[in-house]
């Protein structure tokens, strides 16, 4: 579709006569024309459209009509119906009160080009950069960060389902590109174990029963694999249908083969669940795992502002696997708002956000304090007062050596490397001869013949984590780092409010535009609430809990 660059019209008269007189006080559409104006332009989408072809609907428009379907939290069709009947979307929209209505695909195409061009983030990001310059953001202020669990749009398979609806969507997908290929390839029992949806009610009971049908399931996995990967004849572009891949890799991760013959794995044999998908209808959905929380989708993180007496606003969204830890991310959502010009000056999260590297680094690239706490030391030498834990160490970071609390120094070996999740550690050794002969051994080590060994983080990290635990410990330090529980308040409403706990999509990208415009239906709502003087929600206290004594 070309698009036909339009200049902004003011709201039609009638439309803004009728409208205020519906609405003598406003309401959040029309507040949201009238304070914010116009945020969204045609020429902020214009390469996502080519220069032939029918013309298209004014991307500003249909831009604004997503952020307020998320606002009335409704369907494709609903926002359509809306734009038809409602003078208030009418008036924020600028339209005549006679002015059709479209149809509802529209919307699906209008996000799809979105994804394909990459632009969704230019629907949060302009609407801050609206709020910057009506001055509504200030620069180099505080902000916090928070993520939550997601739940995909999909339903939660067994081992024994997943891969039965693996093999059934690569049939139906070979069924619609190659259905005669398909036809004589297949037996004519498989008509009765893939035509239906694979169920645990029709499953057979029994682990014997079971597991020979996992490998029924998996010798006509096999066949299929076999046939388009191994026969002459099979025409190649087969195996570049998703679904066939998606099939091998599946394959691969719960079947395996000794001397041509195919077994069933265990699930001790199984590769992590951060590595193999659960289900054929979204290959990016994985299962993670917070405390006491276990869930098949997403995560998601929220870094919002958190002046004193300003609108806090959310400035990034970073949407990724469920099981990616929160500390991989930081740096990340540190680029994120730089490159938006929008970087605080202090950054408050909570532990699983911070590390060492993280403390020195955030200060150096980008000028911001960190401030969380770290985890605490928990070595059995920290939880006994009179055991010899680090910090009864002493470290010569010029002369690369160690002093033990008996005067041992440490072997001239001081070697970097990397430790089990990857960070860059220093392993310092001692001498074997005098740690067995040391008497306070007991407090030192528990192995038996082995001499103490220690794991040091490079130095201004070393020191950066010593600084943060005796600062963390101050009463100054939790009044600063109270302010992150806000940041719950706005996963709560956009879970409440906006239903952002259930993934409306399939697929990592489209669930991220979910979020995209979940956050920005959260801004827009905020700013209301700022321009009609509603005061921010305070922590809400029970009426036992205020009995208690100070």
């Amino acid at each position: 579709m070309v698009l036909h660059r339009q200049s902004i019209k003011p709201i039609p008269s009638l439309t803004k006569e009728i409208a205020t007189k519906a609405f003598p006080k406003g309401n959040i559409y029309m507040i949201l024309r009238d304070e914010l104006g116009t945020f969204y332009n045609d020429d902020d989408f214009a390469e996502l459209y080519s220069d032939e072809g029918q013309p298209a609907l004014r991307p500003g428009s249909l831009a604004l009509i997503c952020v307020m379907q998320y606002i009335a939290n409704l369907s494709d069709r609903g926002a359509v119906e809306a734009v038809a009947a409602r003078i208030d979307w009418k008036y924020a929209l600028g339209l005549e009160l006679t002015d059709s209505s479209f149809d509802s695909s529209v919307l699906t195409l209008f996000r799809s080009r979105l994804l394909d061009g990459e632009k969704e983030q230019l629907l949060l990001d302009k609407l801050l950069e609206r709020c910057q310059q009506l001055n509504l953001i200030k620069v180099k202020g505080k902000a916090r960060t928070d993520s939550t669990h997601i739940l995909a749009a999909i339903r939660n398979l067994n081992r024994l389902e997943y891969v039965g609806e693996t093999l059934r969507c690569a049939l139906n997908a070979l069924a619609v590109v190659a259905p005669d290929w398909l036809s004589n390839t297949i037996a004519l029992d498989w008509f009765d174990r893939y035509s239906k949806p694979v169920e645990e009610s029709r499953l057979p009971r029994g682990t014997e029963a079971r597991n020979e049908y996992a490998a029924n399931i998996g010798r006509d996995g096999m066949r299929i694999l076999e046939a388009i990967y191994e026969e002459p004849t099979t025409p190649q572009w087969l195996r570049e249908i998703p679904a066939i891949e998606t099939l091998r890799i599946a394959w691969v991760h719960q079947y395996w083969l000794d001397r041509g013959q195919l077994h069933w794995r265990s699930h001790k044999d199984l590769p992590p669940a951060g590595l193999r998908s659960n289900s054929p209808y979204d290959t990016e959905a994985r299962y993670g795992n917070k405390r006491y929380t276990s869930w098949l989708g997403y995560k998601v993180h929220l870094t919002e502002t958190c002046e004193k007496n300003k609108v806090h606003l959310i400035t990034n969204v970073r949407t990724t696997e469920a099981h990616l830890s929160d500390v991989d991310q930081t740096e990340s959502i540190h680029q994120s708002l730089a490159d938006k010009e929008l970087l605080p000056s202090q950054h408050i999260v909570d532990a699983g956000y911070v590390d060492g590297a993280l403390l020195v680094e955030s200060k150096r690239e980008h000028e911001i304090e960190l401030i969380g706490p770290v985890r605490d030391n928990v070595s059995w030498q920290s939880k006994n007062p009179e055991a010899y834990d680090l910090s009864k160490f002493k470290i010569n970071w010029k002369n690369q050596q160690v002093t033990c609390p008996q005067g041992v120094k440490s072997t001239k070996k001081w070697t970097p490397l990397l430790d089990g999740w990857g960070n860059k550690v220093i392993r310092v050794k001692f001498p074997r001869k005098a740690c067995r002969e040391c008497q306070f051994r007991h407090l030192c080590t528990r192995s038996k013949n082995e001499a103490r060994e220690l794991s040091l983080h490079h130095k201004e990290e070393h020191l950066a984590i010593n600084r943060r635990r005796k600062r963390q410990e101050t009463k100054t330090w939790s009044k600063q780092y109270n302010q992150r529980a806000g940041v719950e308040g706005t996963i709560s409403q956009g879970i409440r409010g906006f239903g952002m706990r259930s993934a409306r999509y399939v697929g990592l990208s489209k669930v991220h535009l979910q979020h995209i415009l979940t956050a920005t239906a959260i801004n827009v709502t905020r700013l209301f609430s700022w321009y009609e003087g509603v005061p921010l929600a305070k922590t809400r206290v029970s009426s036992f809990a205020k009995l208690a004594p100070d």
